[in-house]
């Protein structure tokens, strides 16, 4: 069952963002393939239109990320992959209560004895939103698009890379045959696209697919409009198989300043703010019709070093200072960093200090390291490193290089994210103390000298999804771009054989427990090469305005996030105030509603864990 909470049209705010929010109120149950509906839909209000006009209802989304591409084969931020999830099917969802895998396109599915060969049953009732039906065809050419064109593999070759053959018998049935068992068969996060539409693309390198409009999907939203760093525009999809979104539009709108979308938030100029820093939500509680979420959240914060950009082909490239490369710098940049500090001091207690890669809202493949493994925070041990290490102070006491030169290095930090800037205050004067320099370097975006290895450090960050699969593949030297011209799918350059060993079994291990365990394996791994120091686990800080959204869905539904969700609950299941306050009259309660959630009829070959993921986070992804 999921419980729907009632939020009063004029209540004022609770707590913080970044992710939690907490579910709303009610709604009506849908049926669909013999499956009860996962998730709510609330009852939308009247807003007033741009001009002033009573007119539609609009929900309008702050985001301070900007969209690096509309197509599915190319976005990897997480703006860009949430509106994907709005915009098209994939084949499973996840449930909004608990995130088990439920029907998406797919309404069941089976493997063979050996697991090797999957077949999905697609539903009859999706609609393309330009009136024709989605069928196995759509399915099996995306899959085979991506297998066969590495620019179409760009976002989630991940998924396809194992598959040997996938086919489309009828037009309600799809069968992937696979190389070997793969765990993630129920969690194949791709959005599944048009043939009819995108067999027309010659370059998929190239094709941003922003500049015809209606986008057609199959979602239940349908993109309507885009401006690069202005807004994006969606309506409700009256085909979608689930039944059509409450608002009559959903509007993303882009702010390079998190104090401008909050003011627009207190003026009711946006619905909802997500990433909210601790003082904005504290200062938004008091605020008369604003709702404040404050909930353990999905993503990491983590401290990058440069390992060494290279390639597929053996070529490096960038300009990433070569002492990073000594395991002994890394190993005393890390003991001098008080991570207790940040949580405190940056991130106000909104968050818990960082430890695995994995953040403990996902309790099974969470992981802590060993007493004699843990790096805590020592400043004298760090100097002692070094010392040992052979990099001695100069009589300024500026630590020197084994080229005799300062040791200074350069962060990467988002200029638009706060906790970027504070936290490289503190490391700056906790480095400085070791005689180590640091230049911050604020950019609005850092994927450019990401991606061509011009960077010492960076501040990072991911959305973990349930399954961990996608996060940890991004570490894998698989991911490596094929050239230093090209650009891979990996986070931060590293190529560790034993972590790839251990993530190609974790990949084949439908055992629940022992794939558990080798996740654990992976991230202790992670840990000791030092490449990366997971700093914090942000909790979701996000707010939205009572007076415009009557009732949503948060994920998971007893402490959950709003924004950057495993699935549409939150934007499909918005009521618009007015709708929802006039449903409470009719319905002569105030009380929350419980609507009950069916299990997906389809047993999973003992993969006794809910599969999924999601992309690169940054403050929302990378970015």
């Amino acid at each position: 069952m999921v419980m729907v909470t009632k939020v009063p049209p004029r209540q004022a705010a609770a707590r913080r963002p970044l992710r939690p929010l907490r579910p709303v109120r009610p709604l009506r149950l849908l049926l669909a393939t013999g499956v009860t509906a996962a998730s709510l839909v609330a009852v939308p209000q009247a807003a007033q239109a741009e001009d002033g006009k009573t007119g539609g209802t609009t929900l309008t989304v702050a985001v301070s990320q900007s969209v690096d591409s509309l197509s599915p084969f190319l976005a990897q931020k997480l703006v860009s992959t949430s509106i994907h999830r709005l915009a098209y099917e994939y084949l499973t969802n996840y449930d909004a209560k608990d995130a088990h895998t439920i029907p998406g396109l797919a309404t069941e599915w089976k493997s063979s004895p050996d697991k090797l060969t999957w077949t999905y049953t697609i539903r009859k009732d999706s609609m393309w939103s330009d009136g024709q039906q989605a069928t196995a065809e759509d399915a099996a050419w995306t899959f085979n698009k991506m297998m066969t064109d590495p620019n179409a593999a760009t976002a989630n070759g991940s998924f396809t890379a194992n598959f040997k053959k996938v086919t489309a018998p009828d037009p309600q049935t799809l069968v992937i045959e696979l190389k070997q068992p793969q765990a993630t068969m129920t969690a194949l996060d791709v959005p599944i696209v048009p043939k009819h539409v995108w067999e027309k693309v010659s370059d998929f390198s190239k094709f941003n697919n922003d500049q015809q409009f209606p986008i057609v999907g199959n979602g239940p939203f349908v993109i309507t409009d885009f401006k690069v760093d202005q807004y994006i525009k969606l309506k409700p999809n009256k085909k979608f198989w689930r039944g059509a979104p409450k608002f009559d539009e959903l509007v993303f709108k882009y702010y390079k300043d998190g104090d401008a979308a909050v003011a627009a938030l207190q003026k009711g100029e946006v619905s909802f703010v997500p990433n909210l820093t601790p003082a904005q939500a504290a200062a938004l509680k008091t605020q008369k019709n604003i709702k404040v979420n404050d909930a353990p959240g999905r993503r990491f914060y983590a401290l990058a070093t440069n390992p060494g950009a290279r390639a597929k082909d053996g070529k490096t490239f960038g300009n990433g200072n070569k002492a990073l490369l000594d395991p002994e710098v890394r190993k005393a940049l890390f003991l001098a960093v008080d991570r207790t500090t940040l949580v405190d001091k940056v991130f106000q207690n909104h968050a818990v200090e960082g430890e695995g890669y994995i953040p403990p809202r996902f309790g099974s493949y969470f992981w802590k390291p060993a007493d004699t493994q843990k790096r805590t925070y020592d400043p004298a041990k760090a100097e002692q490193v070094l010392d040992a290490a052979g990099y001695k102070k100069n009589a300024e006491g500026k630590r020197l290089g084994k080229d005799g030169k300062p040791l200074d290095f350069r962060i990467l930090c988002h200029a638009t994210d706060p906790n970027d800037k504070a936290s490289a205050k503190y490391l700056q004067e906790w480095w400085g103390k070791l005689g180590i320099g640091l230049k911050v370097d604020c950019l609005d975006s850092v994927s450019d000298p990401w991606v061509k290895g011009d960077y010492d450090l960076a501040f990072d960050g991911w959305s973990v999804n349930p399954d961990p699969d996608y996060v940890l593949s991004i570490h894998t030297c698989g991911t490596l771009p094929a050239t230093p011209k090209d650009t891979g799918a990996t986070d931060n350059f590293i190529c560790d054989p034993q972590f790839d060993a251990l993530y190609a079994q974790q990949a084949v291990e439908y055992d629940a427990a022992k794939r558990s365990d080798l996740v654990k394996q992976m991230q202790s791994r992670l840990y000791d090469t030092g490449y990366m120091n997971v700093i914090a686990y942000p909790n979701a800080l996000e707010a939205y305005r009572t007076d415009q959204i009557g009732s949503i869905t948060t994920m998971p539904e007893a402490a959950g996030n709003l924004w950057g969700q495993d699935g549409y609950w939150s934007w499909w299941s918005a009521a618009p105030a007015a709708q929802a306050a006039s449903a409470d009259t009719s319905n002569g309660s105030n009380t929350g509603v419980i609507i009950g959630i069916g299990a997906a009829a389809v047993v999973v070959v003992g993969l006794g864990v809910f599969l999924g993921m999601r992309r690169r986070s940054t403050a929302d992804d990378r970015e």
